[in-house]
């Protein structure tokens, strides 16, 4: 039996958090699917984070308690999955880019809009702890994939920080 990541897991430094990441399982529902693609947002000196320009009514999730669902919506139409991480009060997260689903069905979800439309993952789940929770979760199964880093997708700002992360 594998176990859920616990708190103290995603409470440390969001580049390994994100690093770390890559391998592990995303359980929704009766859903699995093994990570493959993350991005890191660090704090409010991140230009690309949303916690950039401080504490609003959106981003106050991030600066709450690590291992919390951070779910928003952009261009209107896309929902996004991210994990609070780090200690309560600094805000940081990591995206979850990409999965590979493979129960029940085998297929890649390649972008987190895509992701969360056909996972069901949507502002519901905003703010749900997934260190406590056996239907919306992250399991370690044992995987420690090879990665590359690379410049974070579809922003403008912090252009030069290598903090996407991808299974190779």
């Amino acid at each position: 039996m594998f176990k859920i990541l616990p708190k103290t897991f995603y409470e440390r430094n969001t580049l390994i958090v994100s690093q770390e990441l890559l391998g592990k399982v995303l359980c929704f529902g009766n859903i699995e699917a093994r990570i493959i693609e993350t991005e890191a947002y660090v704090g409010e000196d991140d230009p690309a984070c949303h916690a950039a320009k401080g504490i609003t009514p959106r981003t106050k999730i991030m600066y709450g308690s690590a291992g919390h669902a951070y779910v928003y919506l952009i261009y209107g139409m896309y929902y996004c999955l991210n994990i609070v991480t780090e200690q309560q009060g600094f805000p940081a997260a990591v995206l979850i880019r990409g999965v590979y689903q493979y129960s029940p069905l085998q297929v890649l979800l390649d972008g987190p809009g895509k992701l969360c439309r056909t996972l069901g993952i949507n502002k519901t789940q905003n703010g749900q702890d997934v260190t406590t929770n056996k239907s919306f979760c992250i399991i370690d199964v044992g995987n420690t994939p090879k990665f590359i880093n690379t410049p974070r997708i579809g922003i403008s700002k912090g252009t030069d920080r290598l903090w996407r992360y991808l299974e190779v």
